[in-house]
């Protein structure tokens, strides 16, 4: 350790402990602090983290750390550091509790998501620290596990009023890795006068001054490099100074003095050494039992011991990591080979089947196919704990270790599949062409081409993706017909996500395919099979239009209602909740959009949520509860800090509908910015969609319309070509633009009436009105009225009032007018549709009326995060049910909630009810 100076802080990092007290300070005022302190090898961060835990007298303090070769083990470094804190773990709630506990091994149980993993580590150091401030240390975090470094991550960044102070140290460069945009703490070397003070506090006796000069230099600031490179230098070098210049970077300078180090040890006590080194938990029960295997006294520990190298006690460390290194890189091959050969058997011993295979697989060179096997079974363990990452080295090396050639392909096919889920697409792509190297079964051969396909979706949605899913379904129709049927549909989908940004290939003739093709599959197969339904449904729906595809999409959206298999709710309510809402099936999509989230949250799938709460947000918007939608808007943000971008349509569409020009115009440009890197035509149609609402509310009906007409330009874009069509009349025949919406008009009417829902029906019949004359005009505004306030769209039912006034208005009826312009500023107002309430309003004090304009700003003003918080807390959900659902930890609920009460000047739930109904929810920033 870097020795202190005077004031008790470490010499040359006064500044630095200084922020390490502030930290410490912030978590026993009763705040969270995370701090991320990088720097090279050596560079002082252990040293920082040994000061804090010193530093933390009236808190609590846990550690872990990152071990190089561990990082194939799933959750091994999250559960060294939880492990102190598991007596706690029957506390937590039923899914969380069972996430973590299937990931950590102690019980078995379907793959959990690694969010709900996420949030249980969350509620397990927040139920930790409510019994006092909780110090969590994480050193060489560059090496952790790729799932325990993601789940840190997920929970440094929803830390916030727990007592919990979370710092990891790293050697990655500042700004990258795995905790990018976490607060950084960067360390650089010590200057010359502390780096000289530093080397002089830690050698007995006076250097010799050029020798001196020399170790400093070489040094660089590095601390360690100070402490280690004078054994290097006096005791082997010249007395002179004058040895062999500059070896390499400090670190390989620093590890190499190591390396003299222990082979001044006895034979027997480096043998000790490599047992400690090659076994990565550091298990003195495991220590002692393989070094009573090669027939290694106890006492043989001893020299290194008294060197301070390593402390041997319940677990077994090194000084530094790279002492660690050091004696396990410079043995010899044969040498690591035993050793990891008498570690596997005494892991096996100890039932520890996992690290028995891990360490077969580094004591195995050739290929060996029942060490394969253990690794492959050991690979499907991990896959059940939810280690993907993993899963997938375990299943590279095993292939590696396949000695028959078919079979070592299709480990390697599986390989690619595991790197594929683990993000690591160059991995899978590397690895199917060794598998193409082999010797494939027809069924691998589809797999591949089916990997190939997911590998390109993952990394472009280009336009080539759809036809590589279709010709890989194609193989796999006469040998797996349930994954035939999900990748025809994955390929449907791709080419709609694609839609007007595609280039050589079109949907109607790849869905006619696609039907063609999924003929071949037995009928009785297809009706019990809600993927079959489905797949039929969008395959009518692009090869025939809409009149034959609503029998089979009501069906699909019936089918998946009344699925109870989380899964597929999960995979294909997006899809689905799409179809039903090109059907015109208001109760169908708003019900697919409420249980996708439910069930999001209800299982912990964080990385599935923000696709349903966007879906759910639009929702909200036709319903007119843009409250209810600024609610979710404002929750997806921090999620995705967590699991990804995805492109704000729900922001901006909530923007249009507030009428918030500026707003909605930045998130609109942004969207069609991201539709367009991402490929994603259908983005184009939802954006431009936005745009001509917020202009049709604004009174602008000429860029309403030029908006409308590039949001309806593409007839297979689910649902947004319905709603950009119903735009473009309104705005063609308020911009005297009749032929425009004629064409409109009867394009619009093509897909309503063959659902002939109330919805469709209604919509047909206000955009029918605007073209309509006196009479006729009359009888329909009054239809869309009736039917759409059968629907639970209010926001649809104000703009036909909306319409019907101005029309009324027109025909000189200025009492009639009056009373459904009215009504429409009522439903605007309430609503938060800003932008049409004033359209109404003008049309009202065009009839002289005095019209009350909405205040909108209020003495008190909940943010959308509060407001949601205090709603769940009225309708009776404790602070941990709540933490569940918007993936907070309950000391983070019950903080906002006191701001809740303090803001709305109350002491009880109870008074929620009351207080809430007449509270304004912010906007979201």
């Amino acid at each position: 350790m870097v020795s202190e100076d005077f004031s008790g802080h470490l010499r040359g990092r006064l500044g630095e402990c200084e922020v390490l007290d502030r930290l410490c300070s912030v978590v026993e005022g009763g705040h969270s602090s995370v701090l991320v302190v990088r720097g090279e090898a050596g560079i002082g961060k252990s040293s920082l983290l040994a000061y804090l835990a010193g530093r933390a007298r009236e808190g609590r303090v846990v550690r872990g750390s990152g071990v190089e070769s561990e990082m194939e083990l799933p959750f091994a470094g999250l559960h060294q550091l939880c492990a102190p804190l598991l007596g706690s773990l029957e506390q937590l709630p039923g899914p969380q509790k069972e996430a973590l506990a299937t990931a950590f091994g102690l019980s078995t149980g379907p793959p959990p998501d690694r969010f709900l993993v996420g949030l249980a580590v969350l509620s397990l150091l927040s139920d930790a620290a409510g019994e006092g401030p909780l110090f969590c240390l994480v050193d060489d975090a560059q090496w952790l596990d790729e799932v325990s470094a993601q789940t840190l991550a997920f929970v440094a960044r929803r830390l916030l009023a727990e007592p919990v102070g979370l710092v990891l140290a790293s050697r990655e460069p500042v700004g990258q890795g795995r905790f990018a945009g976490l607060p950084e703490l960067s360390l650089e070397g010590l200057d010359d006068s502390d780096a000289r003070a530093l080397l002089d506090s830690a050698t007995r006796g006076q250097l010799d001054t050029r020798i001196s000069d020399r170790v400093v230099n070489e040094a660089r600031g590095n601390p360690l490099a100070l402490l280690e490179l004078p054994r290097e230098v006096t005791g082997s070098e010249p007395a002179d100074g004058f040895g062999p210049p500059d070896l390499g970077p400090t670190a390989h300078r620093i590890e190499q003095s190591f390396v003299q180090q222990v082979r001044s040890l006895p034979p027997t006590t480096q043998r000790i050494l490599l047992i400690a080194a090659a076994e990565p938990v550091g298990d003195a029960v495991l220590l002692w039992r393989a070094a009573e295997q090669l027939g290694i006294e106890r006492g043989a520990a001893a020299p290194a011991e008294a060197a301070g190298m390593i402390d041997i006690g319940a677990l077994v460390r090194f000084r530094h990591p790279l002492l660690r290194s050091a004696v396990y890189r410079s043995a010899g091959l044969a040498e690591k080979q035993s050793v990891h050969r008498v570690l596997a058997e005494v892991a096996g011993q100890a039932f520890d089947l996992d690290r028995r295979a891990w360490h077969l697989a580094w004591a195995t060179l050739g290929p060996d196919e029942s060490v394969a096997a253990e690794l492959e079974s050991s690979a499907e363990r991990a896959q059940a704990r939810g280690g993907v990452a993993a899963a997938a080295a375990l299943l590279v090396r095993a292939a590696v270790l396949t000695p028959e050639p078919a079979l070592r392909a299709a480990r390697a096919v599986a390989a690619a599949q595991a790197k594929l889920r683990a993000g690591a697409t160059d991995s899978a792509q590397r690895l199917l062409l060794l598998a193409e190297g082999g010797h494939l079964t027809a069924f691998d051969r589809a797999r591949v081409d089916l990997l190939h396909a997911q590998i390109k979706f993952a990394s472009n949605r280009g336009n080539e993706v759809s036809a590589l899913l279709l010709v890989a379904a194609d193989r796999l129709v006469p040998l797996d017909a349930a994954l035939a049927r999900e990748t025809f549909l994955d390929a449907l989908s791709a080419a709609m996500f694609v839609g007007r940004l595609a280039t050589g290939h079109d949907i109607r003739t790849m869905a006619s395919t696609v039907r063609e093709a999924h003929t071949e599959v037995a009928p009785e197969e297809l009706r019990p099979d809600f993927t079959g339904l489905l797949l039929n449904a969008l395959s009518v729906r692009f090869a025939h239009g809409h009149r034959e595809a609503v029998v089979p999409s009501r069906q699909a959206v019936q089918a998946l209602l009344r699925e109870t298999d989380t899964g597929r709710v999960l995979r294909w309510s997006w899809l689905t909740s799409a179809v039903a809402a090109d059907m015109w099936d208001a109760e169908g999509w708003a019900a697919l959009a409420a249980r996708h989230v439910r069930t999001a949250r209800a299982v912990g799938a964080l990385g599935e949520l923000p696709l349903a709460l966007n879906s759910h947000v639009v929702v909200h918007l036709f319903a007119g509860e843009l409250d209810a939608a600024a609610q979710l808007v404002a929750e997806i943000p921090p999620i995705q800090e967590a699991v990804g971008d995805l492109a704000p349509y729900g922001a901006l569409g909530l923007a249009a509908w507030r009428g918030d020009e500026s707003r909605a115009e930045d998130l609109i440009q942004a969207g069609l910015d991201d539709a367009a890197s991402r490929g994603e035509g259908v983005g184009v149609s939802i954006a431009q969609w936005a745009r001509a609402v917020l202009h049709n509310g604004l009174g602008h009906y000429g860029r309403a319309r030029e908006a409308a007409e590039l949001a309806s330009a593409h007839a297979h874009d689910l649902a947004a070509t319905n709603w950009g069509l119903t735009e473009l009349v309104e705005a063609a025949v308020r911009s005297d633009e009749r032929l425009t919406a004629t064409v409109a008009l009867e394009r619009l009417t093509e897909r309503t009436d063959p659902a002939g829902t109330d919805w469709a029906l209604g919509s047909r019949a206000r955009a029918h009105a605007l073209l309509a004359e006196r009479d006729a005009a009359e009888s329909l505004y009054r239809e869309a009225i009736e039917r759409l306030g059968r629907t639970p769209f209010r926001m649809e039912l104000a703009r036909a009032h909306l319409l019907y006034g101005e029309w009324l208005r027109r025909e000189q009826r200025r009492v009639d007018a009056r009373s459904q312009l009215r009504m429409a500023h009522e439903m605007f107002t309430r609503f938060g549709a800003d932008a049409f309430a004033r359209r109404a309003g003008r049309e009202l004090r065009a009839l002289g009326e005095t019209v009350t304009i909405r205040v909108t700003a209020a003495p008190v003003e909940l943010t959308a995060q509060e407001a949601q918080i205090a709603g769940l807390a009225r309708d009776g959900l404790t602070n941990p049910e709540i933490g569940a659902q918007l993936f907070l930890s309950p000391h983070t609920v019950e903080w906002h909630l006191r701001k809740v009460f303090a803001k709305l000047a109350i002491t009880s739930r109870r008074q929620l009810r009351t207080a809430l109904a007449d509270t304004p929810t912010a906007k979201p920033a």
